[in-house]
């Protein structure tokens, strides 16, 4: 993996922000943070409450992570509800993340956390945990998100009036890679192409995919939360552009049965203390030096207990069915894209794993900590990864340990069971994230679906 430029100017801090603030004539400045689920909740403040955030904090009602993404309360999480009645929870804007939003006359935005007892359960916070323990271990991160996304020619009323049902896709057909596609809609390519790059958010590659109007982006490596908020600024403006332009973009991890699902894979290394890449060794087999086989090992073997950190939705298991390009075992292998680790042999400066179990719609930072956590995991206790997978995964059995949870639900009760994962996130973070998907997963059980009454109304 191909290390970042290095940024021209140094880290902008709480003095810089203020200062770019009072020399402007912006009368409100945009805020946010994510949610469990991954999507940003924010809202417009007045420059006197940028001011005093930036020096004393403010604060969110904890609802935003006492509900789901239908803003339908948790009736099962012991850190809030309404046991709790709603308490605000404090917040600290984070001047490093600082963007202009282009579209909006480049007005200031600014990332937020969680704070004090609320940061336990905070997902950008639990993956902040994560890179000082990285840290602490002599390792620094990098990482780089890739995303596919359907895009269609519909609004957030025509496909509800539509039911989600006969959706008409941006372009017809297949055409991956197609210079005809992205030439005839080279207008918004570049406009997503500019708007990233506006929003120090580059983007490596973009290209179409395999199927009707489904896209991928490759956002360029850098260091592990700025990896994390990048991706997270990805997903939302991706979005925000597409509406714009009387457009919807999709991360949904399956939306057609017709169609492979949406992968949000993950680029990984790990750096010294010194900055030097530490996953390679031309001595060893598959040029993978004793820390990234250990890594591997780690990812490997906890997996299965970390899936629903991973699969986070109940359509995420819908994409994890042999042949459709998402693995169904805990697997690695050496340029193998049917394992769920993908082995990528690049050289001092570039060789990584590919965390290729990962869904689109995951929320980065959960999922970051996820993956990096199991690998610390694994180096600590010195791990080794076995053999691995060479040909078709999808053909092969594996040993009962590797095998992955089939549903949210199981999946969320061997996070609740994880020692590993305990000592790893925390108490607060696992009970919290845990329950929120056993809570995804019983509104789901509510609902009858089309397949059931197709099946069951008449002949059963």
């Amino acid at each position: 993996m191909a290390q970042p430029t290095a940024r021209a100017a140094a880290p902008f801090t709480a003095a810089d922000a203020r200062k770019l603030v009072e020399e402007s004539d912006y009368s409100h400045i945009k805020v946010a943070l994510t949610d469990v689920d991954g999507i940003l909740r924010g809202k417009y403040i007045s420059r006197e409450k940028f001011f005093s955030a930036l020096e004393k904090g403010f604060a969110f009602c904890d609802v935003i992570v006492g509900w789901d993404n239908n803003d339908q309360l948790y009736d099962n999480t012991r850190y809030t509800g309404w046991h709790t009645a709603y308490p605000d929870a404090p917040v600290r804007i984070l001047p490093e993340t600082m963007r202009r939003l282009p579209f909006e006359n480049d007005l200031p935005f600014f990332l937020c956390e969680l704070a004090d007892q609320a940061e336990a359960v905070c997902p950008r916070a639990v993956l902040r945990r994560m890179l000082d323990k990285a840290k602490g271990m002599g390792f620094s991160l990098k990482a780089a998100f890739e995303y596919e996304f359907f895009m269609f020619d519909e609004t957030p009323h025509s496909v509800r009036e539509k039911n989600y049902r006969n959706l008409t896709s941006l372009t017809p057909g297949f055409f991956g890679y197609s210079v005809l596609r992205n030439s005839v809609w080279s207008d918004l390519y570049h406009e997503l192409l500019g708007t990233m790059q506006a929003m120090d958010c580059e983007i490596e590659g973009l290209h179409t995919e395999t199927g009707p109007g489904v896209l991928e982006a490759a956002i360029a490596v850098d260091d592990g939360l700025a990896a994390a908020d990048k991706a997270t600024i990805f997903k939302t403006f991706t979005k925000v552009i597409a509406q714009r332009n009387n457009l919807m973009a999709t991360f949904m991890s399956k939306w057609s049965n017709a169609w492979p699902g949406q992968s949000g894979h993950i680029h990984m290394s790990l750096l010294d203390a010194k900055g030097k890449a530490v996953f390679h060794d031309p001595k060893d087999p598959h040029e993978m030096s004793a820390v990234m086989r250990h890594f591997v090992a780690g990812q490997v073997a906890l997996l299965p207990e970390f899936l629903a950190m991973v699969a986070q939705t109940v359509n995420a298991y819908s994409r994890l069915i042999p042949g459709y390009w998402a693995p169904t075992s805990s697997t690695w292998g050496v340029e193998n894209r049917t394992t769920a680790l993908r082995v990528i042999k690049g050289g001092p400066k570039s060789q990584r794993v590919e965390f290729r179990i990962a869904a689109a719609d995951a929320n980065p930072y959960i999922i970051l900590a996820a993956a990096l956590g199991a690998g610390l995991w694994g180096i600590e206790h010195k791990l080794e990864p076995g053999a691995p997978v060479k040909g078709n995964a999808y053909d092969k059995t594996f040993p009962r340990k590797t095998e992955l949870p089939r549903t949210l639900w199981d999946a969320s009760q061997r996070l609740k069971t994880s020692k590993t994962a305990r000592s790893l996130f925390g108490d607060d973070w696992v009970d919290h994230y845990a329950a929120t998907r056993e809570w995804e997963e019983r509104e789901f059980r509510k609902h009858i679906t089309d397949w059931e009454l197709a099946r069951y109304f008449e002949i059963i």
